[in-house]
């Protein structure tokens, strides 16, 4: 949104992540400047070198879209177990459908995907859950409204062959994050933004999956809350465990946070490095973070 400055020498627009830029750039400027920077293309030995240890969710030559469209070209991930990646990138670049091909929910033309040594491709979103132990956080707000606290936990468990299972992990979840026990009985709407994405984080927890692909986990959130949820998964990697494949609209937030950074351009890896190698890059910087 366009401010004018206080010179009144012109106006100054919020950038991509935080704080202000004085030169205008369209989307489709961001693009063809960040497709300028991608001929040489991060090769597989690179992105191998960025992860610790090894990979945990592999994807390989991936080529996928949505019906007949084809948004990914050729895509290549590997994160380690207790590893974060974040997807950066222009509108439209085709970060969310990453997550939405792991999970399922796209058109596979080619390639493939793989948890250590197994084939998950074909597997439906039931079968990532259940079987591959990968859990998708939604961007949009999720949470069923009128139903309490306690008993959107539970749908969260609805894949258990034993529901009293998700009832124990919702209470070991209660333990661990007192804001939504003291809200338990309560119906979700009256959850604040930050705690309606608490709930949805540990949703998500209660089948207890390895990988979390989380998608835009600061969008619409005050600033407090923001921090509030990026603790939790801060905890969530580093105190249990947890792989995390993140799209983040902040993009500097999202690279403090991960350890690995890719940078998505027209369906393809452009860059991909350490996410504080990134945050230093000063193209980085202009095109993605704000100037």
């Amino acid at each position: 949104m366009a401010e004018s400055g206080k010179d009144g020498t012109g106006d100054r627009i919020h950038g991509h992540g935080v704080g202000t830029v004085d030169t205008v750039l369209s989307v489709d400027e961001v693009e063809r400047e960040a497709s300028s920077r991608s001929g040489d293309r991060p090769s597989a030995q690179r992105l191998a070198a960025l992860v610790d240890g090894e990979p945990l969710l592999t994807i390989e030559g991936l080529n996928a879209g949505y019906g007949k469209m084809q948004i990914l070209h050729d895509v290549h991930l590997r994160v380690a177990k207790g590893q974060s990646l974040c997807l950066i990138g222009p509108n439209g670049a085709g970060k969310s459908t990453i997550l939405h091909s792991i999970y399922g929910f796209t058109n596979i033309i080619s390639g493939s995907i793989r948890i250590q040594d197994t084939d998950i491709t074909a597997f439906s979103p039931n079968q990532k859950l259940k079987e591959a132990g990968i859990a998708y956080i939604l961007q949009d707000n999720s949470v069923f409204p009128d139903m309490t606290v306690e008993e959107n936990l539970w749908m969260g468990g609805y894949l258990m062959d034993d529901q009293e299972q998700a009832r124990a992990m919702a209470d070991k979840i209660f333990t661990k994050y007192d804001r939504l026990a003291q809200r338990r009985r309560q119906p979700a709407r009256v959850l604040s933004g930050g705690e309606r994405r608490l709930l949805e984080i540990s949703r998500a927890l209660v089948m207890d999956p390895e990988i979390l692909l989380v998608d835009e986990p600061s969008i619409g959130l005050e600033p407090r809350f923001i921090n509030m949820v990026f603790e939790i998964l801060d905890d969530l990697q580093h105190g249990e465990g947890k792989t995390i494949v993140m799209v983040e609209q902040n993009a500097k937030k999202g690279l403090e946070f991960c350890d690995i950074g890719y940078v998505l351009v027209s369906g393809e890896i452009a860059m991909a490095d350490k996410g504080d190698a990134l945050l230093a890059d000063p193209e980085v910087g202009r095109l993605f973070l704000g100037g």
